[in-house]
């Protein structure tokens, strides 16, 4: 087996042991009791995974660009281009769908294990070296403390893990004039895969290329397959054309996605802070966690040996500093607010704000191979890079996440390496000497893996673990599905922020990056609750939205409850101008029902028959009419909580206790069932859904027909162009009209599809561009070495002298 080989399988296993045996220390699924289920994990990655594996088997209402299940009918392109577009991310259809979280775990580790491979690959390319130094400095990049903190239940940052050397790959290509047609595809590869970390990938692979060029020789570069001569401007300059062409190439997926972000609803905005010095090389330790600060963790060896490299006299000067140099580059542009938001596309992120930090190690990684493809380090060296370590460890004492175990865990590797590098080269200590580095790295990824999983759970939002209950409630759902003659809400309690991708049926309870303004602010309208400041939409259990989003069942109490009052998807409203929502969420659902149906509340008190609703979007804790309680979760601008029932009012003038302030609205059962039946001697007589778009016979008479589905950008009607009533998708109609179909492109689409032909084509001209050069080049020469034959002078033959006979 080649040695290259060797150290990637060798890598790739190192930082699967490390992830599954940290995991199983701390006893978390799927080796412990613990689950996994915090934050995004649960309520995105998992059911978009879930959603994934629908449709792969053809299970899903929607297709690609079109998702019917959350939020009552959404774009799904940007969604797939977010979170699913991995390559890995298919794998999920080999499991049991009820299996989805072993699923996603697996790719997880999945994806650790091949960015180790790469790394190692690429070390492999940059410089020679001990195969089994590489592996472990691989493996040490691929359980970096990003990986092991961050990414792992952020999994489609694990893209952006494998695209860093890969891209530095490609940066080498470039540099030797190689590859012509692979380099895009694979940066093209990359950007598809998570565009997000491929974008700072990208980024940190130019710097890399950058020092590459300045360390050569000269700055002059022959490559092996041409004689000529490359200067660092055409090398640039062939590098941005095959990074240009790559991003063209995933354009069909980029632009949908940039499109999706600018019209979902705003996230948080914040100002970025720099984190104290000391918590920022406090990071660089195992054991250390902090949701607000870098996780720079690498093994200590990659420290051990990136701090050597400015000690040894034996590697040229520019080496010896640029690798460094650009360590502390990276390092300090993290800390610096113009810099920080050019690695984060010029918006500073929700939640974690060094979402880059996995560039950093990177290249502390790539500059401590540095210092081995120049032999192993001398005494004076180790003692240097040993010295560096600890300086870091001491400054990095005052910062609060520092633990006893961090620097216990430092210290003991810092030996471990060092005695490592000191130990004869040969025979059995070479044995030795990867034992103990080999042991450093696993012990302390391990142990940071382990820590970082309590913390988690300690610090994070936790939600229940997918089981039996769940199970079942997913069982019951499937039962009583029938869309789309109607649909079949989830409902509460909730599992994740995506409850309908997750158990079935069609709902509005959605959480995205890319949740529509409009929904937000129709359900919000409605009397919808919500988290993550409106972009987490929580499923609204109440009848007359019910009856106008057309849902037939849902989950209440432990079972599948149907309604009696329910629209089809599809109702004809008569002309008029369309509903304009005010303060009052009662009121608004009234307009887009075209009724009235609550009374307004006497002496705080509703009329014995009606249903109470409370309205308290800012309010926290245990609402109570008589024996029935509702806890609320509310408090502007991080959360709102939706309008809840409080029950039948059966005694005459018994107020409700309320947490805090909040409006009070009587529904009048029996007005509703009259305002249902007029609308629906008006809806469509039949409703037809397709993956991307819908149609519906409707009854004459002319109109607005308005589709029970958010008005987002990206739908197209035949006829008049499609408006919103109330939010809701609304078509006019002409008099004698009785048919309706539209169908659903995301924005950018058409752009991106345009963008990635026209980068197409340029790749197979740039590619084809140097074959012919090399053709004409070889007929060229061949031609000259045939003409130089049919002129050379014959040879002369010497004279032979004739003699006379006899």
């Amino acid at each position: 087996m080649p040695k290259t080989t060797r150290a990637c399988l060798l890598a790739a296993l190192l930082s699967a042991v490390a992830v599954c045996g940290g995991d199983a220390v701390a006893r978390v699924f799927p080796f412990g009791p613990r689950h996994r289920a915090v934050n995004d994990l649960a309520n995105q990655f998992v059911p978009f995974h879930a959603h994934l594996w629908d449709l792969l088997r053809g299970r899903a209402d929607g297709g690609l660009l079109l998702d019917w299940r959350a939020g009552w009918g959404t774009s799904f392109l940007p969604d797939y281009g977010t979170y699913l577009s991995s390559p890995f991310a298919p794998l999920v259809a080999l499991f049991p769908r009820a299996d989805v979280e072993y699923a996603v775990y697996a790719i997880t580790v999945l994806k650790t294990a091949v960015a180790a491979a790469a790394m190692t690959f690429l070390l492999r390319r940059l410089g020679p070296g001990a195969w089994w130094w590489a592996a472990v400095l691989g493996a040490s990049y691929a359980l970096c403390g990003w990986s092991l903190a961050e990414a792992t239940y952020n999994p489609m940052w694990l893209d952006g893990l494998i695209a860093f050397p890969l891209l530095c790959l490609v940066g080498e290509w470039v540099r030797e004039g190689r590859r012509p047609l692979l380099g895009p595809l694979v940066v093209a590869v990359c950007w598809v895969a998570n565009f997000y970390t491929a974008y700072m990938a990208t980024l940190g692979a130019a710097l890399v290329l950058l020092v590459r060029l300045a360390v050569t020789d000269s700055f002059r570069v022959r490559t092996p397959e041409s004689t000529a001569v490359r200067t660092p401007v055409r090398v640039l300059a062939r590098a941005a054309v095959t990074t240009g062409i790559g991003v063209g190439l995933a354009a069909p997926v980029l632009l949908p996605v940039l499109l999706g972000s600018r019209q979902a609803h705003p996230g948080l905005v914040r100002e970025f802070a720099p984190v104290a010095g000391t918590d920022f090389l406090a990071r660089l330790l195992p054991v250390t966690y902090g949701f607000a600060t870098p996780a720079a963790f690498v093994c200590t060896a990659v420290l051990l040996l990136a701090g050597a490299l400015p000690f040894r006299r034996d590697v040229p000067g520019r080496e010896r500093w640029l690798w460094p140099g650009l360590c502390a580059v990276v390092a300090v542009s993290m800390q610096w607010g113009p810099t920080h938001l050019l690695w984060h596309a010029f918006a500073t992120p929700n939640g974690s704000p060094y979402r880059q930090t996995f560039v950093l190690s990177g290249v502390l990684v790539l500059t401590a191979w540095t210092a081995l493809t120049h032999g192993r380090p001398d005494r004076r060296a180790v003692a240097g890079g040993s010295a560096v370590v600890l300086s870091l460890a001491l400054a990095a004492l005052p910062s609060p996440v520092l633990t006893s175990w961090a620097l216990v865990l430092a210290g003991a590797g810092l030996a471990a390496v060092a005695g490592a590098l000191l130990l004869p080269r040969r025979g059995r200590y070479g044995v030795l000497a990867a034992l103990l580095v080999t042991g450093t790295l696993l012990g302390q990824s391990a142990a940071t893996t382990a820590y970082a999983d309590r913390e988690r759970l300690a610090r994070l939002d936790d939600y229940p673990p997918l089981g039996p209950e769940q199970e079942r409630r997913a069982a019951a759902l499937a039962a009583a599905d029938g869309w789309p003659a109607h649909r079949t809400d989830p409902g509460l309690p909730r599992v994740a922020g995506n409850d309908p991708l997750l158990l079935g049926g069609q709902g509005a309870a959605y959480y995205s990056s890319h949740t529509p303004a409009v929904l937000t602010a129709t359900l919000d309208a409605l009397g919808g609750g919500w988290t993550s400041r409106g972009r987490n939409l929580l499923g609204l259990d109440n009848p007359v939205t019910d009856a106008l989003f057309a849902v037939g069942a849902r989950w209440r109490d432990g079972a599948v409850v149907r309604t009696d009052t329910r629209l089809p998807l599809v109702t004809v409203r008569p002309p008029g101008p369309p509903p304009a929502y005010g303060r009052s969420p009662f009121r608004n659902q009234e307009l887009l029902l075209g009724s009235r149906v609550y009374e307004a509340p006497h002496a705080g008190a509703c009329r014995v028959g009606t249903e109470v609703f409370l309205w308290a979007p800012d309010a926290t804790g245990p609402a109570r009419l008589g024996d029935r309680e509702v806890r609320l979760l509310g408090g502007r601008p991080k959360r709102q909580a939706a309008m809840v029932s409080l029950g039948l009012q059966r005694t005459p003038g018994l107020r409700p206790s309320l947490p805090g302030p909040g409006e009070l609205g009587c529904l009048d059962r029996d007005r509703l069932r009259a305002a249902v039946t007029a609308l629906r001697a008006r809806a469509a007589t039949s409703v037809e859904v397709t993956p991307s778009g819908i149609r519906a016979v409707l009854p004459p008479g002319g109109g607005t027909a308005v589709v029970a589905a958010p008005r987002i950008a990206g739908w197209h009607c035949e006829g008049p162009a499609p408006t919103a009533y109330g939010g809701l998708l609304a078509v006019p109609l002409a008099d004698g009209r009785t048919e309706l179909a539209c169908s659903f492109r995301p924005p950018g689409l058409r752009a991106g599809l345009a963008a990635g032909a026209v980068a197409a084509v340029a790749l197979l001209l740039r590619a084809g561009v140097p074959l012919r050069l090399r053709l004409r080049a070889g007929l060229l020469l061949r031609l000259r070495l045939r003409n130089a034959s049919r002129s050379r002078p014959a040879p002369l033959r010497p004279r032979t002298r004739r003699t006379p006979a006899g």
